[in-house]
């Protein structure tokens, strides 16, 4: 074991010995070596997480959403600058018709929102979902504000995916990334149904529960909270708490806002998009400087705080591994992956204990990074 590896396993051991986790695992890649491979604690009672446990990781999943799309647009497939109609005509109505693929990469369609009613189980209709979506109305004209996208962004891509490719974008996640890195069973969106048992049993922090009451409060302050004529970028029915991240059906379906999957493999596959690993080199130079350029800002309409993003990830993270060039996604249950083009080094975590907006542990582990360094 390096030094760094030592490091990083006394920090996650410390934080499952305190109570502070559960289930952790913790990937680092540099110039396209796996230094860090960690894992600690429980997957479930008498179970221990291993470096193949698979966890739900939320919103992180959708950097893998965005790294999809941009194989296909490095193949000629896509373009950014496609407007949706042209493989998604229903989508165009209610003022969406000029909307563009580089305006769904950067949460900018203006179509944060379901319907204030939604479930999980509506959330696995796939058909319904896109349904839904094609024929809102969406809040603000398509590419004038960028707000995020929580729901909503995994089924525009991925019906983008469909319409261009007829395939489902599980199945060219496995085709174009997942395979081709040696992945094929650590990298999902929908796990199948022969991996479930691989899944780890996640909880909630202490007061993580959100009550109408709650919401209701905070949306007056907080547009993410908000119902306008029905429709809500946070259904409470459809929480990522970890209720949802343990639903059998929620880890079987085609959802590409979040996935299921290992740190190590989605550190491997923000690895090759920085540059080759075994060979395989997902995205050119120019092409990772393309999508790592930020191409929307301001104040998020949504969540209400400053944002800076590029085409499908976000921009920087405070933190000991800040740095303005600095991608990745971090997913509400405090999962994080972030890469950096400037260093070579990719960092994971996925974790079982859900800590909405506390990235405490993903913190941690950078700091150990960012000093040995």
């Amino acid at each position: 074991m390096s030094d760094i590896e030592r490091q990083v396993a006394e920090v996650v051991e410390r934080l499952v010995d305190d109570g502070a986790e559960r289930g952790v695992q913790v990937a680092v890649y540099r110039h396209g070596e796996q230094i860090v491979d960690v894992a600690a604690g429980e997957a479930d009672a008498g179970r221990p997480v291993t470096a193949d446990t698979l966890f739900h990781v939320t919103s992180t999943g959708k950097g893998v959403t965005s790294t999809v799309l941009h194989t296909l647009v490095s193949d000629d497939v896509l373009t950014y600058d496609l407007p949706i109609v042209d493989v998604w005509p229903e989508f165009g109505v209610n003022g969406k018709d000029r909307a563009t693929l580089r305006d769904a990469l950067t949460h900018s369609v203006g179509v944060p929102a379901v319907p204030v009613d939604t479930t999980p189980e509506d959330l696995c209709d796939w058909d319904r979902m896109c349904a839904l979506i094609a024929g809102a109305t969406p809040w603000w004209e398509p590419g004038t504000r960028t707000g995020y996208h929580p729901h909503t962004f995994g089924f525009i891509l991925g019906e983008i995916v469909r319409r261009a490719t007829g395939k489902t974008i599980s199945t060219v996640l496995r085709e174009r990334v997942a395979e081709p890195l040696g992945v094929g069973r650590e990298l999902f969106f929908g796990v199948p149904q022969d991996d479930l048992d691989r899944v780890a049993r996640h909880e909630d922090a202490a007061g993580m529960t959100i009550t109408p009451d709650m919401a209701a409060s905070m949306a007056e302050t907080v547009p993410f909270f908000r119902v306008l004529d029905g429709w809500t970028a946070a259904p409470l029915g459809a929480m990522p708490d970890a209720a949802y991240c343990n639903r059998r059906d929620v880890l079987t379906a085609d959802i590409p806002a979040g996935g299921v999957m290992s740190a190590r493999a989605i550190a491997r596959m923000y690895a090759a998009l920085l540059g080759p690993v075994d060979g395989v080199r997902l995205l050119s130079p120019s092409r990772l400087r393309e999508v790592t350029t930020v191409a929307a800002s301001g104040t998020d309409a949504v969540i209400g705080f400053p944002a800076r993003r590029g085409l499908g990830f976000d921009l920087g993270f405070q933190g000991a591994l800040g740095s303005a060039t600095l991608f990745g996604m971090a997913g509400s249950s405090g999962t994080a992956a972030y890469a950096d083009p400037a260093t070579g080094v990719v960092v994971a975590v996925a974790k079982n204990r859900v800590t909405a907006g506390d990235y405490a542990t993903f913190g941690a582990v950078s700091a150990v990074v960012a000093a040995n360094l």
